[in-house]
C-alpha cells in the first residue's frame, strides 16, 4: 500500500485495477463484499473478524442489509464517501480525509482485506491488484463535477450490456439502467437508495437536482472525451 499521506479536507480520487487486469470480483457477492467493506471498514475502531462477527449477532448472513450492530463499539468514520463505482477489473472512490491519515488506513483495510477474501475463496496467491492505488487530489469544482460523472456514469456505461452506442442511441435508457446497478453511487443522488455508505454534502451542493445532474452527464458522455478530460485535470500520485 502507499504511504502518502493527506491532509484534513482533502478530496482524493481513488483508483486500482486488477494485476494483470484480472477480475478483483467474480460474482453478485463478492460485489456485495466490497460494499460492505466501504461501509464496515469506515471507522476508527478496530473490529476483529467483522463479517464473521455479523454473521453471528445478525443471523442473517449480512446479505443485501447495511446496519451497524447494537454491540459494537459506535462507529467514528475515518472518511467521507463521495462516490464509488465497482466492475469486474477495477474500482473508484472519492474520498474526502476527514481524520489524520483516514485514507490511508482506510485504503489498507480494502487492499488488505479484498485481496485475502478473493484468494481464500478462489484458491488463488499473489497480488490481486496491479500494484499501489493511483490518487490524485480534486482541488478545484470543475474537476469534481466532471470527475463525478466519470466515476458514476461513464464507468457503469461502459459495461451496458447493449453496448456503448446503444447508450449514446438512447440515454435515457442507459442513464435508467445506470441507476439500476447496485455496486455504484449514482442511486444516492437521484433518491433513489439512501446507503448509509454515502455522504452526499458536497456533490449535493454543486448539483441541486437530479435533471441537472441528468442533463450534465449527457453532455459529458457526448461532447467530451471525458476520461481525457479528467485525466487532463488530474495528477495521480
Amino acid at each position: 500500500m502507499r504511504k502518502r499521506e493527506f491532509t484534513v479536507g482533502s478530496l482524493v480520487h481513488i483508483f486500482n485495477r486488477g494485476n494483470r487486469r484480472q477480475a478483483i470480483v467474480r460474482e453478485g457477492c463478492d460485489k456485495w463484499h466490497f460494499l460492505q467493506m466501504l461501509y464496515y471498514f469506515n471507522t476508527s475502531v478496530s473490529i476483529a473478524n467483522p463479517f464473521k462477527s455479523l454473521r453471528k449477532k445478525m443471523k442473517f448472513g449480512s446479505k443485501e442489509r447495511l446496519i451497524w450492530p447494537r454491540k459494537w463499539p459506535r462507529q467514528k468514520p475515518i472518511v467521507k464517501i463521495i462516490a464509488f463505482a465497482l466492475v469486474d477489473n477495477h474500482f473508484h472512490l472519492l474520498l474526502k480525509e476527514i481524520v489524520a491519515g483516514g485514507i490511508a488506513l482506510f485504503m489498507q483495510k480494502i487492499g488488505v482485506s479484498m485481496t485475502f477474501y478473493f484468494n481464500k475463496k478462489y484458491k488463488e496467491t499473489g497480488r490481486l491488484f496491479q500494484g499501489s492505488y493511483k490518487a490524485s487530489v480534486v482541488d478545484n469544482d470543475e474537476y469534481l463535477k466532471y470527475l463525478s460523472v466519470y466515476i458514476q456514469v461513464k464507468n457503469i456505461l461502459e459495461i451496458y450490456p447493449k453496448g456503448f452506442q446503444a447508450c449514446l442511441d438512447d440515454f435515457d435508457k442507459a442513464f435508467d439502467w445506470v441507476i439500476g446497478y447496485p455496486y455504484c453511487s449514482l442511486a444516492d443522488y437521484v433518491d433513489k437508495r439512501n446507503s448509509p455508505i454515502i455522504d452526499k454534502d458536497i456533490l449535493g451542493e454543486i448539483f441541486l437536482t437530479f435533471e441537472e445532474y441528468k442533463v450534465f452527464a449527457k453532455d459529458c458522455i457526448f461532447a467530451i472525451n471525458l476520461k481525457e478530460k479528467v485525466e487532463g485535470l488530474s495528477i495521480y500520485e
